[in-house]
């Protein structure tokens, strides 16, 4: 796949099409030579990066879209996944697993930590609606380049 190459998919702030991203994600992934694991990676962050669009960006409004730009780099994949929310202003701390785990802290609230540990650059992006976007990184391997 040509350096440059970019995919845009539009869903609807409706919970389950982050599925729609995920597949597209893992299809680009996979045309670019992305290993399994690394394609795994790509569609868990796509996912959480959608959700949270959804949940957090646009309010469940159905009213309103989520896009997905997908673009290929010279050494990996570019995403982006915009949403008409103002953005994160402040970053949640980072979860504790074990407080989570033993029932002490609520199990929701790892989506940005997930993301972080999945994919080589994650940064959010506060703007007006419709401009408030995440951007993903994640890199092709090295013994696949």
């Amino acid at each position: 796949m040509k350096h440059g190459t970019s995919v845009q998919v539009c869903l609807p702030s409706e919970l389950g099409f982050e599925k729609v991203a995920m597949s597209t994600a893992a299809s680009m992934a996979g045309l670019m030579g992305f290993t399994e694991d690394r394609i795994e990676d790509l569609k868990t962050a796509v996912a959480e990066a959608c959700i949270n669009a959804i949940e957090h960006g646009n309010q469940l409004n159905e009213s309103l879209n989520v896009a997905v730009v997908l673009s290929t780099i010279s050494d990996g994949l570019e995403v982006k996944v915009i949403d008409d929310g103002a953005g994160i202003h402040n970053k949640p701390p980072s979860p504790d697993i074990d407080r989570k785990l033993h029932g002490e802290e609520d199990t929701r609230g790892m989506g940005m930590f997930l993301i972080q540990a999945l994919v080589d650059e994650a940064e959010w992006y506060a703007g007006p609606p419709g401009k408030s976007y995440v951007r993903l990184l994640i890199k092709l391997a090295k013994e696949t380049q």
